[in-house]
């Protein structure tokens, strides 16, 4: 089982949260995950995930996706902070929908709570390979 906590800090409706649960539900089932896994999603402006991004990762720019696992407690696996912006931004910019960009970047951010990693080659591919694993056969495609 996989229980998702939303929070809301960017100023739209939240429309967005179908979307995600639906393909996080996928992704616990896509990757035989076994034990309950509990995640939070934080939808964010640029301006706070560049503050989140300047203080963890020492980079004074807004990005559209962070994530912080957590290694100390088995079932809550992390949070996972989403710019709307940077959603809206780059759907626009890689000429696909809205939704399509939130859940992709969503799944990301999972897969990092979840201990994947793209540091080097092998691991980028890994998690590419279990990202698309997790997007195939759903709506959710470029």
């Amino acid at each position: 089982m996989i229980k998702i906590n939303y929070v809301n800090q960017y100023n739209k409706k939240n429309a967005y949260k179908k979307a995600i649960t639906k393909m996080f539900k996928k992704a616990y089932r896509d990757l035989e995950l076994i034990e309950k896994v509990v995640v939070s999603v934080i939808f964010v402006t640029n301006e706070a995930i560049q503050e989140l991004n300047k203080n963890f990762r020492n980079l004074d720019q807004a990005t559209d996706v962070l994530s912080f696992e957590n290694i100390d407690d088995l079932e809550e696996v992390g949070d996972i902070f989403i710019s709307i912006d940077k959603v809206e931004e780059q759907a626009k910019e890689l000429a696909h929908s809205f939704e399509y960009e939130l859940v992709y970047l969503a799944v990301h951010g999972l897969l990092h709570c979840l201990g994947y990693d793209h540091i080097d080659d092998e691991d980028a591919l890994e998690m590419d390979k279990r990202q698309k694993l997790i997007m195939s056969n759903t709506k959710y495609t470029r």
